[in-house]
């Protein structure tokens, strides 16, 4: 892994590169993880492939950089990392969950030669009458709440994760190295790198800009790959992104190809060895 640093507004946005080969994928994480996501993704790629993965703004180590945040804001910050890595038509493009969103808008404006959504990017517009930051709290759950906490010590966090019911029974050392690097502060205040407030900002974003996110949809050409999880965020049956709602954007967008990847979650599918395989051969295949 090769740490690297992108001038963005407001100061400097943390990149990893795991790979050494000519064939490029730019890939953005969700909205309280880090570039440590894509590791396993990255690690079963083929020769001749290399993978940029980015801490978004407001996470990881590019937790600093102020605000505004949304996702627009994201895929601008996308923008130069493309230009700084030297992207071009032949690279491929990827995110999972709220970077999936950041991937369509900003693949909606690039050229790639393949975007793939990986359990995120279709728009989720809310109830009537619905409060966002409400349904942010429902949809989210242990995750604001680690947000919002300090803990003992890294061991104290890291028994927080392996308690996650999306990742109690897939613990693994790659997980646990994932946690790590998000963790910081010293002993009795050890919290996550995710900045509450941008986390807060860019979900009500997701939840109320629905209609830019349709129209980034349609403008992705070749129309986007979704990969998609049976399973939630919290290990549940229901997907993050049901089939019902895959259905409808289908008939809207009948580019749009969907596959569903075998007894994973919404964490799993980028986790777990198998299930990064295929996210690995849909990116390069």
């Amino acid at each position: 892994m090769n740490i690297d640093e992108v001038a963005v507004p407001g100061g400097r946005l943390r990149i990893a590169r795991f790979g050494g080969g000519p064939r490029l994928i730019i890939a953005a994480h969700g909205i309280t993880a880090s570039l440590m996501s894509w590791r396993a993704v990255a690690e079963a790629l083929p020769p001749g492939w290399s993978l940029v993965a980015v801490d978004l703004r407001g996470r990881g180590h590019s937790a600093d950089l102020p605000g505004p945040y949304g996702l627009d804001r994201h895929a601008e910050d996308l923008e130069r990392v493309a230009d700084h890595v030297g992207a071009d038509g032949t690279s491929v493009l990827t995110g999972h969950s709220m970077g999936a969103y950041v991937a369509a808008l900003h693949g909606a404006h690039r050229r790639y030669a393949r975007v793939v959504l990986v359990d995120g990017g279709l728009p989720l517009p809310l109830p009537p009458g619905a409060d966002p930051d409400e349904v942010l709290e429902a949809t989210l759950g242990p995750a604001i709440v680690r947000l919002s906490q300090t803990y003992p010590n890294v061991d104290a966090y890291l028994d927080f994760f392996r308690a996650h019911p999306a990742l109690a029974d897939d613990w693994s050392p790659l997980i646990e190295e994932y946690v790590r690097y998000d963790a910081t502060g010293p002993d009795g205040a050890v919290r996550s790198r995710a900045r509450e407030d941008a986390v807060r900002q860019d979900g009500r974003w997701l939840l109320t800009e629905h209609e830019a996110i349709g129209t980034a949809l349609k403008a992705v050409d070749p129309a986007p790959l979704l990969l998609r999880a049976p399973r939630g965020l919290l290990n549940q049956d229901v997907g993050m992104l049901p089939d019902d709602l895959t259905a409808r954007w289908a008939a809207e967008l009948p580019g749009l190809r969907d596959e569903v990847v075998p007894d994973c979650n919404h964490y799993t599918i980028l986790f777990d060895p198998r299930c990064a395989a295929v996210v690995a051969a849909r990116l390069t295949g």
